[in-house]
């Protein structure tokens, strides 16, 4: 949520920010109701001076055993006015406040400005692309002999979209996640496993409610009205929900694996198919609350603590610094971190990590107390560290030997009773 005392100052100059990331952003109807509201406020204020008034000259002319029956109509009338005025007022500021709960969060100065992805910059590239002297094949491909995952029986299970990890497929992809959260803990993360539905006030602090509620998965009946998580992020963010935190206790530094859970599944095409895109994936999530000062020094710790995994693994990616038009809706800077997959020639993200400010605080009353200060909003940070669909693809494709077997990366022995090979 953006601070209204702040579009105030210059409605036009917020706009026109805010429109590098989402062109047809209009401040127009929020700084006509805050006016009108602000309006009626005043008005409201004066209704009741002259209530105050009234009520005082009433009391003098009762004592002097005056008839004060047409005063108590005045009165009364002043009364219903007041209550008139003050439901329009909450119907105003509930409008209002929906009206800023759609608008994006601010990108950062220093942000590539453009519409299209194509404009991200690569800030920093790590290894190489791997150079194959056999015809090379896609991980779909690589599983018709390896058996590691079951798509088929999967669609049976809940219908297309959906993926089922098998044998040495789920004990791989457990040993990932493994290996993701031994490195978290050890780079100062604090592991949580939080609940995997919400309430929607939690989704709406995260930024997830109320505009992308049509891209997630419901429960909604006499008992129950809760969200599935795209991101432990939303409920790690939850937990300090309307809290304020010690000033000593900041920065504090989460991590969570959980399955995530999507309804933008099935892109057309080849590329798309198998482990790409998915409704449902396994994630570890790093989440930072940082004091505002601190928060690039956070930012720049998380970057590093995503590369070293994918080092770990000696995985080939390159780091996109990406535009205002490319980032999340509550993002002021995000770094995405894209591997390698050559049985689709191309990069795909598998950690974004991201500085949302006080966008996603201020949504969900998230503050710290600064000694002899005011209360003030912390700094959220979130980043995947890593999401292990696209990695497992990734180790599969670059891993994968002339046979059609996969050599296990050092750094996963360990997680696997020693098997060095999947074949």
């Amino acid at each position: 949520m953006l601070d209204l005392k702040e579009i105030r100052k210059n409605p036009k100059a917020f706009e026109e920010k805010l429109q590098t990331k989402v062109a047809e952003v209009s401040l127009s109807s929020v700084v006509s109701l805050d006016e009108r509201i602000r309006a009626m406020k005043t008005e409201v204020e004066e209704l009741k001076s002259r209530r105050n008034l009234a009520s005082k000259e009433i009391g003098m002319k009762k004592q002097k055993g005056e008839n004060v029956s047409s005063f108590m109509q005045d009165l009364g009338a002043l009364s219903d006015q007041i209550a008139i005025r003050d439901k329009e007022a909450v119907e105003l500021e509930a409008e209002l406040n929906y009206q800023l709960s759609i608008l994006p969060n601010l990108p950062m100065d220093d942000i590539p400005v453009s519409p299209s992805p194509k404009d991200n910059v690569c800030i920093k590239s790590w290894g190489k692309k791997r150079e194959f002297d056999f015809p090379f094949k896609n991980h779909v491909e690589l599983n018709e002999k390896l058996k590691l995952f079951d798509f088929t029986r999967a669609a049976k299970i809940s219908g297309s979209g959906w993926p089922l990890y098998v044998g040495l497929g789920a004990r791989l992809e457990w040993a990932l996640l493994n290996y993701m959260l031994d490195t978290q803990r050890k780079n100062g993360f604090s592991q949580v496993m939080p609940p995997l539905l919400v309430r929607p006030e939690i989704m709406f602090g995260s930024g997830q409610l109320p505009k992308f509620e049509s891209q997630l998965f419901k429960i909604k009946d006499e008992d129950y009205n809760l969200f599935l998580i795209p991101t432990s992020e939303c409920p790690i963010n939850g937990l300090h929900y309307d809290e304020i935190l010690e000033e000593e206790s900041l920065p504090l530094k989460y991590c969570a694996y959980t399955p995530c859970f999507r309804r933008e599944a099935g892109a057309a095409g080849s590329q798309e198919r198998g482990l790409i895109r998915t409704h449902q994936f396994n994630k570890v999530e790093m989440f930072s609350l940082t004091k505002p000062e601190d928060s690039p020094a956070v930012f720049e710790q998380m970057m590093q603590s995503a590369e070293e995994i994918l080092q770990g693994l000696g995985l080939h990616y390159r780091n996109m610094l990406l535009t205002t038009g490319d980032m999340s809706f509550a993002a002021a800077k995000t770094i995405d971190i894209e591997v390698w997959l050559p049985g689709q020639n191309r990069y795909y993200e598998v950690s974004s990590v991201s500085n949302c400010t006080d966008f996603q605080s201020r949504r969900s009353q998230i503050r710290f107390r600064p000694k002899n200060e005011k209360p003030q909003f912390v700094h959220t940070l979130n980043g995947s560290g890593l999401a292990t669909s696209r990695l497992m693809v990734a180790l599969l494709e670059n891993n994968q030997q002339e046979d059609g077997s996969i050599l296990v990366p050092k750094i996963l022995h360990k997680y696997l009773e020693g098997i060095t090979v999947i074949q």
